[in-house]
């Protein structure tokens, strides 16, 4: 019986967030059908999990999109509906919480954006990551979605006029006034431990029906909300081990290179790879990934990366792209790229940095459904998928999260093909 619906702006996010209730043993379905049917959901899934794909579009569009969502499933009876939003607070956040709040009817909307284990953390309203205000770390220098405040009510401000409130880890709301008029309540937590006492006073005081946050608070509700199962049967990993990257972000950057220094074979893609619509069908094309293919076959490690160069943003200015067309162009290709390889017999386990590039896969492959199985490191998502009638498995990952060296261990689990639930974590 589905329990609880879990609306994500971008697939990464929605992967990171549905991976929690399904390591609990939940059965979980994460689909990127923003009209899908509630009433025609298999009855053993508990946790639906839908990427609206709202991260880069209109602030009112997004708002539009949310309110319609969180409509549909009110009318639908889902009991419990949770905002999924990014970590590092990017994307349509004063819109998205408005529309959830608003399409619910609800007094207030619990807003925990804290993830501690991945050094997310809130006080005063004050987001943090890594102990430095979110505005001041590598995301405020996002070359596509910079973030420009710290403070989540100018955050939710800059699109919303909904009333915001700041609440501490005690669940005591400090601006009180105006009760009767629908407010946004944003709680300070810096301990994961104080999400699972959190999450726990507000179930019991039943204002969960509606609630948001990131993957950090959702790892807190199979406990509370009791979305749990057994165990499911063992998954290994299958070598060899592609890493297609997308992401700019510095920390996905640092990750590329302490690879490339362990030995992993990286092929830098060129402008026109990049940026020129249906290269991958010509025939240079074509041989292109017929040698890639080899490469990735034939070589322990592989990495494909976008990376960030002059060539490309020259091309694009050439041809008349601005910022936004250039990313969605880009994620276009990888998804074209990576699907061509796939078509050409590859079978290991393949990762993929950023939302945009996971989803532009899922386009172009004609992929609307995926299953969370398990983290097989902090930050990253195994999860499997039909295509051309057999189960396949990517591991996904948000490009803000992990350490250097995860692209190697996870080589090192994978290339000694090991059981996923053994993987070291990093």
């Amino acid at each position: 019986m589905l329990t609880l619906l879990i609306i994500a702006d971008d697939f990464t996010g929605a992967l990171d967030t549905g991976v929690q209730f399904a390591e609990a043993g939940a059965k979980v379905r994460v689909v990127t059908d923003i009209g899908y049917d509630f009433e025609q959901l298999d009855s053993e899934v508990q946790v639906l999990v839908m990427d609206a794909e709202t991260r880069h579009i209109d602030p009112e569009q997004a708002y539009g999109r949310i309110f319609e969502i969180t409509k549909r499933a009110v009318s639908s009876g889902i009991p419990y509906i949770y905002k999924k939003t990014d970590s590092a607070l990017r994307g349509n956040i004063g819109s998205e919480l408005s529309a959830v709040l608003d399409a619910s009817g609800a007094e207030m909307l619990p807003f925990l954006p804290a993830f501690p284990e991945m050094g997310r953390t809130t006080k005063k309203g004050i987001h943090y990551i890594d102990k430095v205000p979110v505005a001041e770390s590598v995301f405020g220098a996002d070359p596509f979605e910079p973030v420009r405040s710290s403070y989540i009510p100018d955050i939710i401000a800059e699109q919303s006029k909904t009333r915001v409130c700041l609440a501490d880890a005690d669940a005591d709301i400090a601006e009180k006034e105006d009760e009767k008029t629908p407010a946004i309540v944003i709680y300070d937590t810096g301990e994961h431990k104080e999400l699972e006492e959190l999450g726990k006073k507000l179930f019991e005081q039943k204002k969960l029906s509606v609630m948001a946050g990131c993957a950090g608070f959702a790892s807190v509700l199979s406990d509370i909300l009791r979305l749990k199962g057994s165990r499911r049967e063992e998954m290994r990993y299958t070598a060899p081990f592609l890493v297609v990257c997308g992401s700019l972000n510095p920390i996905t950057v640092s990750q590329i290179t302490y690879a490339q220094n362990k030995g992993f074979n990286k092929i830098c893609l060129e402008a026109k790879q990049k940026l020129v619509s249906g290269y991958w069908e010509s025939s240079e094309g074509k041989r292109k990934l017929d040698e890639w293919m080899k490469s990735c076959v034939n070589e322990a490690d592989c990495i494909i990366d976008s990376g960030d160069d002059p060539e490309t943003a020259e091309l694009g200015r050439q041809m008349g792209m601005d910022i936004e067309a250039m990313r969605s162009s880009i994620a276009a290709s990888l998804g074209a790229m990576l699907k061509g390889i796939f078509d050409r017999g590859f079978n290991g386990t393949v990762l993929v940095t950023g939302g945009d590039t996971l989803m532009g896969f899922m386009k172009q492959a004609h992929i609307s459904e995926m299953e969370p199985i398990c983290e097989p490191a902090p930050g990253t998502v195994l999860s499997r998928f039909r295509y051309k009638d057999e189960w396949r498995q990517m591991i996904s990952k948000s490009g803000g999260f992990g350490k250097p060296e995860l692209l190697v261990r996870l080589s090192e689990a994978i290339n000694r093909k090991e059981e996923v639930q053994y993987v070291e974590a990093v």
